[in-house]
C-alpha cells in the first residue's frame, strides 16, 4: 500500500457535504409557529444548536403561513428544504408536498407534526413528503432533521469520494425516530469532535467533521435490505428496532431476521437492537448484537456506552481472551506505543475480531481502517510480524497526516516524531515560514512526486515557528521598542536584547520542546517582510546553528534562548533598517517570527553536515550554450549552504543540462574554481558557552581535512598531478577535487531531475519565478536512504519593468561601459557620481579594507541623497574576500547601479543566488557584469580623466556635471552606460560589436 493512500489529501474533505441545507422555508400557521417557538424563535434555537456543537453555517429560516404563498416563493427564490406543519388554511400538507415536488422534485420536504394523532396512516407513503417527524419541544430535532436531509443528499458522492462510513437506523415509528435520531446525531457529533483533535489544527478538524458517518433511516424490512446491500462496503454499524413492517405487515422478529442475516455476512460489524419489550434482549443475544431498552431511564447513557464500546469512540481497551483488561489507549499515538508491549494473546484476540479496524474507523481514518479489515490476522504466522505490520502502518498514517498541517504547539499533545510543522503562539508565521508552510501544502497536493522519486525521502525538515507574538511579547516586556525608531549600533541593540528576559510562556514552551527534540537545530529569522515578492530582505537577519546535545538540559535551553534573542535583535540592526529605508518600509512596523528547524545532515566524527546544500532558481540570468533562461540554474556545495548564499566557491549547473559546466571547461579551470572549503557544525568537544559572535560551532573546514569522511568520498574526484588529469573517483591517491561528478554525470542521486520538477511546481504555485534553498544526504554505506530537504522557497528577486529599451550603434559610440551580462531593465538618469576601485592599486588581500572605504563614501553620499555608480573587481557582497569585495548592504545602501568586473586581476563566476545579489536585484538596481577582453568594455581612459572629489588608498570618487545615462535592455541582458552630454572625443574609437536582436 502506498503511503499517499493512507491519508486522503485535505482537499478531499473540502469536496464532501457539497449539498448543504442553507435556506429553509417553514410553512406553518401562526398558531403552529407559536407552539414551536414558545421557548424562542425556531431560527434562534437551530443557531444555538449549531454553535453549541461547534458546527458551522446554521441554515436560515423563512416562514410563511400560506401554502399558496409558499409555492409562489419557491418559484422565485431557491430554497434547500421545506418544513411544513399539518394545519394549513388553504391546502393540506400532503397536497402541498406534491405541488412542491412538481417545482423542485429533489428538494427535501419534511412534515413536522405535533403528535402521532396528526399523521395520516398513508403519510409516510405519500409522494410529496420525504419524512415525517413529530415535534415534542426538543430543539435537538431541528439539528437531526437538517443533518439527516443533508446525509441523504450527499451519501452517494461522499461514499465514493472518501469512503465515508454509513450507519443504518431501522425504525418505523415517527414518534420513536423523532426522539431517537436526535440522540444519535448529537452523540455522533460530540464523539467525532472528541477524537478528531489529535495532532490537527482547527481548520482541519472542521473539515474532517464532514467525513463523519452518514445516518440513513429505513422504515421497513425492504428499505433496510436495500440500504444494506447498497452501502455494504461502507457500513459502520446498524441500529435496528426489533419490530417493524416486513412484506407490508408488522413482523415482531423483523429486526432479528435482518440483523442475523447481516451478522452471517459481516461477522464483526457493530449491531444494536432496541425495543420497548425487554424480552427481546434474548433475541439480540442470539444474533449476537447489543441491546437497548427504549423505556430505560438511562437510554442516553446506554447509547453513549454503545458508541464508546462498539463504534470506537472511547479508549481502546486491550483485553485478554478471557475479557480481562491489560491496557488502554486514548489516541493513535498511545495505541502505537501500547502495541509494542501488550501480550501476544491480546494482540491476536483483537486482530482476529477487527477491533483495531473498528476503533480506527471511529476516528475517520477510513483508508487505514479499511486496509486493516482487508488484511486478515490469519495471514501472519508470528505475532511479531503482525505487531510490526500494525505499528508501522499506524506510524505511517500519523506521520503522513501531518504533512501540510500547521499544528499549534501544546505540551500535552506535541509529538516530535510525527509533527512536522508546529507553531508556538498566535501571531504571524512571518514570510520565510509562510513559504515553508506553502511548500509543505504544495507537496501534499502533488503527492505523485513522492512516487516518482521513491528512492529518496523528500521532505521539509521538522519545523517549529515562534510566531510574531513571541517577538512582540519579548519587546514589550523588556521595553525595547525604542530600538526600532532610534539610531543604535548593532552592538548596542544586541546587548539590550541579550539582557532581556524571555516571556514566561515562551520559555516554558521552549523547555517542553527540548524535552523531545535532541537533534541539531537551525534558528532562523522569519520577519513579516522577509521573502516578500520583490523585497526579499535576504540574509539581512541572523541565523544560528546549535548542536542541541549538551548533557545538561538547562544548558541546551540557554543555547536555544540566546539564539532566539539574537534573531530577535537582528530585526533592529542597521542593515535591515537601511534596506527598509530604501524600500519605503518603516522599521518600527517590522516584526519577527523565528524558525527553529531540524538541521539536515549526518554526524561524521565530531562534525555534523549534509552531503550538499544549494540554491535553485527557476530563471537563469546568464544562460550559455544550449541553456535557456527558463531552464533555471542551481548552485551546490559540500556541507552547509553558507558557501552558496554568501558568494563563496560553489558549483553552478543547469538542471536540464547538468554536464555543461562552463567553469569546469579545462583541468586548470576545475582546479581554480572548485570548492576548497566547506561549513560543518561541531557537535562534540565544544565549550559550554557557545561563541555566537563567531558563528557558534559552525566551522569552516578544508576539504582535505575531511578526506576520509563519507560525503567527500561521495562527491569528490581526484586530481593526479603526474597525469595532469582528474579521475571521477575518490579512492585513488591524489588531491581531492569537488566535482560532484557522481551526481551530475553518473546519476547516483536524481538531483537535476528533482530540482527541475520542484522548480516547476514552485513556479506554478507562486505564479512567478522562484528560488529554493535545499540540502541533501546521499544514500549512505550503512544503508540509509537518500534524502532531499526543502529549506526555503521565495519569489525570485528581479524588479523588471515593461519598458522597451533599445541599445543601438549610437549608444555604443558614446558608451563609457558596455556589457552583455546585465540585470534590470529601463533607463536611469539620476547618477552623477562614480565610485570605483583603482585598478593600479587593487590587491586581493585588501578587499576587506576596500569594503570599509566604500562604506564611508556611501555614508556621505547617502546623507546627500546622491545615488552613485559603483565599479569593482569580482563578486560584490561575497563572504570570501579572495573572490570579490565583502561589502554588506549598509556599506552600499545609496548605490544607484553596480558594475562587477571580471578581468585578469580577479575572474570569479558572476554573482547569482547569494543573499546580497537577491536584495540588489529586488530593488531594481542595475547589476552589470563586464568581462574585459571580449565584447564587454570599460573606457578607463575616460573615467580616469574625470576630476576626483576624493581619493583613498584603493578608491577614486569622481563627479560629473550632468547625469550618466544607464540603459539596460532586459530582454537581451545588454547594457550601455554613457554621458548624457558626450565628452570631447579625443580619438574615441567606435566599438566593433554589433548589437544583435
Amino acid at each position: 500500500m502506498k503511503t499517499s493512500e493512507f491519508y486522503p489529501n485535505f482537499k478531499v474533505f473540502h469536496e464532501l457535504m457539497a449539498n448543504k441545507i442553507r435556506e429553509i422555508l417553514l410553512v406553518a400557521s401562526s398558531y403552529d409557529a407559536f407552539i414551536i417557538e414558545q421557548d424562542g424563535s425556531l431560527a434562534s434555537r437551530i443557531i444555538n444548536e449549531y454553535s453549541g456543537l461547534n458546527l458551522s453555517q446554521p441554515p436560515r429560516i423563512t416562514r410563511t403561513g400560506s401554502a399558496a404563498t409558499a409555492l409562489s416563493i419557491l418559484r422565485e427564490r431557491p430554497y434547500d428544504m421545506v418544513i411544513t406543519m399539518p394545519r394549513l388554511e388553504d391546502m393540506n400538507a400532503f397536497t402541498l408536498g406534491a405541488e412542491i415536488k412538481k417545482i423542485r422534485p429533489d428538494m427535501p420536504v419534511i412534515l413536522l407534526a405535533h403528535g402521532s394523532q396528526h399523521i395520516r396512516p398513508e403519510a409516510q407513503k405519500f409522494e410529496g413528503i420525504d419524512k415525517v417527524f413529530v415535534w415534542s419541544g426538543n430543539s435537538d430535532l431541528l439539528l437531526a432533521l437538517v443533518k439527516n436531509a443533508e446525509d441523504r443528499l450527499n451519501i452517494e458522492a461522499d461514499t465514493q469520494r472518501a469512503r465515508v462510513r454509513v450507519l443504518i437506523l431501522v425504525e418505523d415509528s415517527p414518534v420513536y425516530y423523532s426522539s431517537f435520531l436526535p440522540l444519535i446525531y448529537k452523540e455522533f457529533v460530540r464523539q467525532t469532535q472528541a477524537v478528531l483533535g489529535e495532532g490537527l489544527n482547527e481548520e482541519h478538524r472542521l473539515l474532517k467533521m464532514r467525513a463523519r458517518p452518514k445516518i440513513v433511516l429505513a422504515e421497513n424490512y425492504e428499505e433496510a435490505e436495500q440500504l444494506y446491500h447498497r452501502y455494504r462496503q461502507f457500513l459502520f454499524g446498524i441500529l435496528s428496532d426489533a419490530r417493524f413492517p416486513r412484506n407490508g405487515r408488522m413482523d415482531d422478529e423483523a429486526g432479528f431476521r435482518f440483523l442475523s442475516q447481516v451478522r452471517q455476512e459481516i461477522a464483526d460489524l457493530p449491531l444494536l437492537m432496541f425495543s420497548s419489550d425487554p424480552a427481546n434482549r434474548d433475541l439480540a443475544a442470539a444474533v449476537p448484537a447489543a441491546f437497548l431498552d427504549k423505556n430505560s431511564p438511562n437510554l442516553l447513557a446506554e447509547l453513549h456506552d454503545f458508541f464508546l464500546t462498539h463504534l470506537g469512540f472511547g479508549d481502546f481497551v486491550f483485553r485478554m481472551p478471557d475479557g480481562s483488561e491489560v491496557e488502554r489507549a486514548s489516541s493513535l499515538r498511545e495505541l502505537e506505543k501500547k502495541l509494542t508491549s501488550i501480550p501476544d494473546e491480546s494482540l491476536w484476540y483483537h486482530a482476529e475480531r477487527n477491533h483495531f479496524s473498528n476503533w480506527i474507523m471511529g476516528r475517520s481514518e477510513i483508508v487505514l481502517a479499511s486496509w486493516f479489515r482487508e488484511v486478515q490476522a490469519s495471514e501472519f504466522t508470528h505475532a511479531d510480524d503482525l505487531r510490526e505490520f500494525i505499528i508501522s502502518n499506524i506510524h505511517a498514517l500519523r506521520k503522513w497526516r501531518q504533512r501540510g498541517v500547521v499544528t499549534v504547539f501544546k505540551k500535552e499533545t506535541f509529538d516530535a516524531d510525527v509533527m512536522d510543522f508546529v507553531k508556538i503562539g498566535n501571531g504571524s508565521l512571518g514570510g520565510k515560514a509562510r513559504g515553508l508552510a506553502f511548500m509543505s501544502t504544495l507537496l501534499q497536493e502533488n503527492a505523485g512526486i513522492f512516487e516518482r522519486f521513491s528512492e529518496i525521502d523528500i521532505r521539509i525538515p521538522k519545523t517549529i515557528v515562534i510566531t510574531t507574538e513571541g517577538f512582540e511579547s519579548f519587546v514589550s516586556e523588556n521595553s525595547l521598542h525604542r530600538f526600532a525608531r532610534e539610531s543604535f549600533s548593532d552592538e548596542e541593540v544586541l546587548a539590550a536584547f541579550l539582557a532581556g528576559r524571555m516571556p514566561q510562556w515562551l520559555a516554558r514552551d521552549l523547555s517542553a520542546l527540548l524535552e523531545q527534540v535532541h537533534y541539531p537545530l537551525s534558528v532562523r529569522s522569519s520577519s513579516l517582510l522577509e521573502d516578500a515578492h520583490f523585497q526579499p530582505y535576504a540574509g539581512l537577519y541572523d541565523t544560528h546553528m546549535i548542536p542541541n546535545n549538551h548533557p545538561d538540559p538547562q544548558r541546551r535551553l540557554a543555547h536555544l534562548q540566546e539564539a532566539v534573542k539574537r534573531v530577535f535583535a537582528s530585526t533592529y540592526y542597521q542593515g535591515p533598517k537601511a534596506f527598509s529605508k530604501k524600500t519605503g518600509n518603516a522599521p518600527h512596523e517590522e516584526s519577527m517570527a523565528v524558525i527553529i528547524q531540524e538541521l539536515a545532515g549526518r554526524s561524521y566524527g565530531k562534525f555534523f553536515y549534509p552531503d550538499l546544500s544549494g540554491l535553485a532558481q527557476s530563471h537563469n540570468f546568464y544562460p550559455v550554450s544550449r541553456m535557456k533562461a527558463e531552464d533555471g540554474i542551481a548552485r551546490i556545495a559540500l556541507g552547509f549552504g553558507r558557501c552558496v548564499m554568501e558568494g563563496e566557491r560553489s558549483l553552478r549547473f543547469c538542471p536540464r543540462y547538468p554536464t555543461i559546466l562552463p567553469q569546469f571547461s579545462t583541468i586548470d579551470d576545475i582546479l581554480a574554481n572548485a570548492q576548497r572549503f566547506f561549513y560543518a557544525l561541531q557537535v562534540q568537544d565544544y565549550p559550554d558557552e557557545l561563541t555566537f559572535d563567531q558563528n557558534a560551532n559552525l566551522l569552516r573546514r578544508d576539504v582535505d581535512e575531511a578526506d576520509t569522511e563519507e560525503p567527500v568520498r561521495r562527491v569528490a574526484s581526484t586530481y593526479r598531478p603526474d597525469e595532469h588529469a582528474i579521475r571521477d573517483s575518490a579512492t585513488l591517491p591524489g588531491v581531492r577535487v569537488l566535482t560532484f561528478a557522481q551526481i551530475l554525470k553518473y546519476k547516483m542521486f536524481p538531483l537535476p531531475e528533482l530540482l527541475s520538477e520542484i522548480m516547476e511546481l514552485g513556479k506554478k504555485g507562486m505564479g512567478c519565478p522562484v528560488e529554493i534553498e535545499f540540502s541533501a544526504n546521499l544514500a549512505g554505506s550503512e544503508g540509509k536512504k537518500g534524502a532531499f530537504y526543502f529549506l526555503q522557497m521565495r519569489p525570485m528577486a528581479g524588479n523588471i519593468d515593461g519598458t522597451e529599451v533599445n541599445i543601438d550603434e549610437a549608444d555604443l559610440d558614446s558608451a563609457l561601459i558596455f556589457s552583455t551580462q546585465a540585470l534590470g531593465n529601463g533607463i536611469h538618469k539620476r547618477i552623477c557620481d562614480i565610485v570605483y576601485v583603482r585598478t593600479e592599486s587593487f590587491q586581493s588581500s585588501a578587499t576587506k579594507t576596500i569594503a570599509g572605504e566604500i562604506g564611508r563614501i556611501n555614508a556621505m553620499l547617502a546623507k546627500e541623497d546622491r545615488p552613485y555608480l559603483l565599479i569593482g573587481p569580482g563578486r560584490w557582497g561575497t563572504a570570501d574576500p579572495w573572490l570579490g569585495i565583502p561589502v554588506r548592504w549598509a556599506d552600499i545602501s545609496a548605490v544607484g547601479a553596480m558594475v562587477e568586473l571580471r578581468n585578469a586581476q580577479l575572474s570569479a563566476d558572476p554573482s547569482e543566488g547569494s543573499h546580497f545579489f537577491q536584495n540588489i536585484t529586488s530593488l531594481g538596481i542595475p547589476y552589470i557584469t563586464v568581462s574585459e577582453g571580449g565584447q564587454d568594455f570599460i573606457r578607463w581612459k575616460e573615467i580616469n580623466g574625470l576630476p576626483a572629489i576624493q581619493e583613498t588608498a584603493f578608491l577614486r570618487h569622481v563627479r560629473l556635471p550632468s547625469p550618466l545615462v544607464v540603459k539596460i535592455d532586459g530582454r537581451r541582458s545588454v547594457s550601455a552606460v554613457h554621458f548624457s552630454t558626450p565628452p570631447s572625443a579625443d580619438g574615441i574609437q567606435s566599438s566593433r560589436f554589433k548589437v544583435q536582436d
